[in-house]
């Protein structure tokens, strides 16, 4: 049995985007991946969501950083027809990358869709580094 909550659905939005940013965001913070300037912003940011946001950003910032290091030396160790594999799955994990983190901007779930969307550029980012740096050519 379903009961309805006594909330409007823009509000339900609001809630259950707090909820998961509440679950992952911690989490990000702590991820060895992440930088310890990070992990200090967030401590800092005491949970005010223009802050977190400003923390995000700056984070992002320095995965994408890591993310384009670690391709270009992947691309490096490469040979041609393997480069061109590569090149075309970056490009279509960049697009799906837009496509899902986009989604997280909901117009109606407030300042926290804005921490969410950010949030998962920022996760998505950092996992996609980390995989990168694990391949390794074989020869």
């Amino acid at each position: 049995m379903h009961l309805p909550l006594p909330f409007p659905s823009s509000l339900r939005s609001s809630l259950l985007l707090l909820c998961g940013a509440a679950a992952v965001l911690p989490a990000l913070a702590q991820d060895s991946e992440m930088s310890a300037q990070y992990t200090a912003c967030m401590d800092k940011a005491g949970g005010v969501t223009l802050s977190m946001v400003e923390c995000i950003v700056a984070e992002h910032g320095r995965q994408d950083k890591r993310l384009n290091t670690v391709y270009t030396a992947l691309m490096a160790a490469l040979e041609p027809p393997r480069k061109k594999q590569l090149q075309a799955a970056q490009r279509l994990w960049l697009q799906y990358r837009e496509a899902n983190c986009s989604f997280y901007m909901d117009p109606e779930g407030g300042s926290l869709a804005r921490v969410a969307a950010n949030s998962c550029q920022l996760q998505m980012t950092a996992q996609r580094a980390q995989e990168l740096a694990g391949l390794k050519p074989m020869r």
